[in-house]
């Protein structure tokens, strides 16, 4: 993973409507960047998760934004009280629109970097090149635009791919080779790259959560926890047996067999899902098998 170059520009401000309606004295909400957020929304979670918050007499309620223009965006509407939002995006909003924001509090020491996964990149390089950010918009997006301007390339003359806080996670995925990141991404990627061992433990505790699931004396358990995603403990309790019957979650194998695979790629390409002209993605090529047996022998260990 290389570093291309880094950002100097202010990253992240609290911002709030300048002339905003009354608020309640011990209640406020406040957005935070990024779905996962981001590290800059950290410390609004330690100082909830801590009690500091309370112990100056407010109640706050955190909420993750896909981006931080969109958190700005959200403190304008009047649905969110304060926003941690990228400075240059806020400087766009008042300068062009004139809305009422105010900054009260600002991160002087910007963690920005414009990183490749291939060696040697240059910015002159990115031309037509696709680039992982937040959003069109966002606080990375408006970042990239600072790292291009250098070397003489503007936003429009890059492919932007949005992906919220997910930029990392791509680049490791191999979906995209370059991505505006965070400083905390780097390790990450640098750890992950070519390494399967990290996925293979993930597997490795889903085969486990499934062993756990399958075991009647868990099944209030599991239906207690299946009650995020909105389903009742009794609803989730009725149709769990039914999951487990079709064999729904993999417990025996990886679920990746070649026919059931091979049947999807031939639909695609019939329903016109795979363009014409263009080459069907072979088994092979989509599947990599070994990473169930690594999990399976982390297991007997």
């Amino acid at each position: 993973m290389t570093p291309t170059t880094r950002s100097h520009a202010l990253p992240f401000v609290l911002f709030a409507l300048a002339a905003g309606p009354a608020l309640a004295a011990d209640r406020v909400s406040m957005a935070v960047p990024g779905v996962p957020p981001v590290f800059s929304g950290l410390v609004a979670y330690v100082a909830k998760e801590e009690g500091f918050f309370k112990k100056h007499g407010v109640e706050v309620e955190v909420r993750p934004f896909d981006s931080g223009a969109a958190a700005a965006q959200a403190v304008v509407s009047g649905n969110i009280d304060l926003s941690l939002s990228p400075t240059p995006v806020i400087v766009r909003m008042v300068s062009n629109a004139g809305v009422d924001l105010v900054g009260i509090y600002g991160m002087a020491n910007p963690d920005w970097l414009l990183a490749s996964t291939q060696p040697g990149v240059k910015c002159a390089d990115l031309k037509d090149q696709a680039v992982g950010v937040d959003s069109v918009g966002g606080a990375r997006a408006v970042a990239l635009a600072a790292f291009l301007r250098p070397c003489g390339l503007k936003v429009d003359q890059v492919k932007l791919v949005s992906l919220s806080s997910n930029v990392g996670a791509a680049m490791i995925a191999g979906q995209i080779k370059v991505g505006v990141l965070h400083t905390d991404d780097v390790p990450v990627l640098e750890e992950q790259m070519g390494k399967k061992l990290a996925f293979a433990r993930v597997l490795a505790g889903l085969i486990d959560a499934t062993r756990f699931m399958v075991d009647p004396k868990n099944a209030d358990r599991v239906a207690n926890i299946a009650t995020v995603t909105g389903r009742t403990v009794q609803v989730a309790k009725q149709a769990l047996p039914h999951f487990y019957q079709i064999k729904y979650w993999p417990l025996e194998d990886d679920g990746l067999g070649k026919a059931n695979i091979d049947r999807v790629i031939a639909a695609e390409k019939d329903v016109g899902g795979i363009k014409p002209g263009k080459e069907p993605v072979a088994y092979e090529r989509l599947v990599d098998r070994g990473v169930w047996k690594d999990a399976e022998a982390l297991l007997k260990k």
